[in-house]
């Protein structure tokens, strides 16, 4: 199957009513924060066009970065116009956005149905009030179920976006989230772990020791767990971490769990995980075993710098561990036997 080709068109900040106490877009995306015309978007949209390989799905123009229903009427209308010009010439299929649980009305789902726009994301974060509220996201978990029973009427694909890590949430304050983004039942999520960012107001707050960023290892605990949850319901996490850009790096992130690889490592440890389960079944002398994966698991297998090699070999007093790809394993399997 080819992976889908996205055109992202950031917008940071654009249509928020406030800033979030997390946020800020023009360091995370490295776009400033003037909003576009047309001639820019047209441009843009032309530009990362002009880098689609052959080995590509369906196309989308995505608007990210903003809440996309917050703008002005004006600007939505500019947006979709300019993107849907290249739908009417067969090079992109739809349109796709992120927007805040609040903006999503009756109204608002009426004047865009003309449009060619075939996913719509919404940034929930949490499903805690007492969470959004310290993280100043101006919303409730009502609004969320709100915006989710009103989009699930409708035949767009809808996501998911959820935070780890917000000021006053907790283990289990996560694992409640997802169970109840769960019970919304979107096509797909996606979880970003909370980094403080510099210029964001919990900057402030983390350098007066008011807030405590995750240790990456809690971080990828936490996120596992979560990925386990959703596709438990299978619901599709297509993102774990915020994605490396040129605005995002170790000057714009003051603290937090940040690590390019962050969905890479969280697989990982469910790959080890299935293995520890397999070789303890196995007699406690042995001393070389061989794992076999799925070829897509090979280097999740391994882990970061043979990590997991390293960790199994060492529980379970192991001389050696042969790893093989195998397309006849299972995905989601590990198969383990003796030399």
């Amino acid at each position: 199957m080819f992976r889908p080709f996205i055109i992202p068109v950031f917008l940071p900040h654009s249509g928020c009513p406030h800033r979030c106490i997390f946020c800020n877009q023009t360091a995370i995306t490295g776009y400033t924060e003037k909003f576009p015309g047309r001639h820019d978007l047209l441009k843009t949209i032309s530009r990362f066009l002009q880098h689609k390989g052959k080995n590509r799905g369906k196309t989308e123009i995505s608007f990210y970065g903003g809440n996309f229903l917050g703008l002005s009427w004006q600007q939505i209308q500019l947006c979709l116009d300019a993107a849907t010009s290249f739908v009417e010439k067969n090079k992109v299929d739809g349109i796709r956005f992120s927007t805040r649980p609040e903006t999503i009305c009756p109204q608002i789902l009426r004047r865009i149905a003309a449009y060619p726009i075939t996913t719509i994301e919404i940034g929930v974060q949490s499903m805690i009030d007492s969470v959004l509220e310290l993280s100043n996201r101006g919303h409730s978990a009502a609004d969320a179920r709100q915006a989710m029973a009103l989009l699930k009427k409708t035949e767009y694909q809808t996501g998911i976006q959820m935070m780890v890590g917000l000021p006053g949430d907790t283990r289990h304050g996560s694992l409640f989230t997802a169970m109840e983004i769960a019970a919304l039942a979107p096509d797909f999520v996606r979880i970003y772990p909370t980094l403080v960012i510099k210029g964001s107001p919990l900057a402030q707050w983390y350098q007066t020791g008011r807030y405590h960023p995750l240790t990456l290892e809690d971080c990828v605990s936490r996120v596992k767990r979560l990925y386990q949850i959703f596709t438990a319901f299978h619901i599709t996490v297509i993102r774990m971490g915020l994605q490396a850009t040129e605005g995002l790096s170790s000057e714009s992130v003051l603290a937090g769990p940040y690590h390019p690889a962050l969905g890479h490592m969280v697989l990982s440890e469910i790959m080890k995980d299935l293995a520890v389960k397999k070789i303890s079944y196995l007699a406690p002398d042995v001393s070389e075993v061989v794992l076999r994966v799925h070829p897509k698991n090979y280097s999740r297998m391994q882990g970061l710098n043979r990590k997991n090699i390293s960790e199994l070999k060492e529980t379970f007093r192991l001389s050696r561990i042969h790893l093989l790809a195998d397309d006849a394993i299972p995905v989601s399997d590990v198969a383990v036997a003796l030399l």
